[in-house]
């Protein structure tokens, strides 16, 4: 069997709106550094990369401010965002960093992993390998500690808004 690739030209903002149809969990991944609390927003989380060992990934642009950052630090913690945490996400996304941690709690554990305790699942992470990928970097993490909190839900990214998650009338 002969296998032909062909590259295609796509219009960016075509495929940006083809992806928004799939539904994308939101997360926070944030560390201490130098004693103060860096974050990033990523709605490019992929949980199952592997289960041994425990991997998961996001992708972060190149043109990311905050990544550089957080890069060199020991551990990272990748917090699940849930449904009511709107105002929390859009301000750890903020173009000002002076106020991204303005009334929020936030705990650090001993290897510097920045986690959101009011999350509905929380990790604790190193960088096991880091990809470049066309204007992104996937940086898949080794997990080193988890928590949930058992029936909390989960904030989606779909069709370029915030959404819940809602069980689907199987009756009809």
């Amino acid at each position: 069997m002969t296998t032909t690739h062909t590259t295609r030209t796509f219009d960016p903002l075509a495929l940006r709106e083809a992806f928004s149809h799939f539904p994308q969990g939101v997360v926070a991944v944030g560390a201490e550094i130098d004693g103060a609390p860096q974050a990033l927003v990523a709605s490019t989380f992929t949980v199952g990369v592997s289960l041994e060992p425990p991997l998961v990934s996001f992708a972060v642009q190149h043109t990311s401010q905050t990544w550089p950052r957080l890069r060199p630090a020991r551990a990272l913690g990748v917090s699940v965002l849930g449904r009511d945490q709107f105002g929390l996400c859009r301000q750890l996304a903020s173009k000002d960093r002076e106020s991204r941690f303005a009334g929020v709690d936030y705990a650090v554990d001993d290897e510097g992993a920045l986690t959101l305790p009011s999350s509905p699942m929380w990790l604790a992470t190193r960088i096991y390998d880091e990809v470049r990928a066309g204007d992104h970097d996937i940086v898949i993490l080794e997990i080193t500690d988890v928590g949930s909190v058992p029936g909390a839900a989960g904030m989606v990214f779909h069709q370029s808004s915030f959404k819940e998650l809602a069980a689907l009338d199987l009756s009809a």
